[in-house]
């Protein structure tokens, strides 16, 4: 009866235990979770309103990405995700244009370059960045309008896009 009673002593603490890490909650590590850019609406003007992410050393950094991010997507891969409403073409369909076009996108998209002038922020509300941290990178969501039809009109006016 010793024996019994032993047994069913450890096989109490075991249930117990793995009832205890079964109900507590989970930490969800995502450093190494791709965030994609999303399509929240389109607007009449063409431009397209996405909430795109960026990772940087801090807010700053990161949130800079995110527009750099937003507008490499418009114009390489199309916007995939979030409602279907917008485009799912690229504005440049051109096979390996970022390496025949390298030292164009290259100034393009250096920090402060004319990237910036195809974003608004008109979209975005105060304290609307959603953010995730892993130590050594900060990855922030931010809310920004891309101007899809002047980008588009500066790419053909660079010789970028052929009309």
């Amino acid at each position: 009866m010793k024996k019994t009673s032993n047994s069913f002593g450890v096989i109490a603490v075991v249930l117990g235990f793995f009832l205890i890490t079964a109900c507590t909650p989970k930490k969800t590590v995502s450093a190494f979770y791709n965030f994609e850019t999303e399509c929240l609406n389109i607007e009449l003007d063409g431009s397209e309103t996405l909430k795109a992410w960026g990772s940087g050393r801090n807010k700053r950094d990161a949130l800079e990405q995110a527009k750099k991010n937003a507008v490499r997507d418009v114009l390489f891969k199309g916007i995939r995700n979030g409602n279907g409403g917008c485009s799912t073409r690229p504005l440049i369909t051109e096979v390996n244009a970022t390496r025949k076009y390298e030292s164009y996108f290259n100034n393009f998209f250096r920090d402060g370059g004319e990237y910036s002038r195809y974003i608004s922020m008109r979209d975005t509300k105060n304290r609307s960045y959603e953010s995730e941290s892993t130590g050594q990178q900060d990855k922030y969501g931010t809310v920004l309008r891309v101007l899809r039809s002047q980008l588009k009109e500066k790419l053909i006016q660079d010789n970028i896009l052929k009309q």
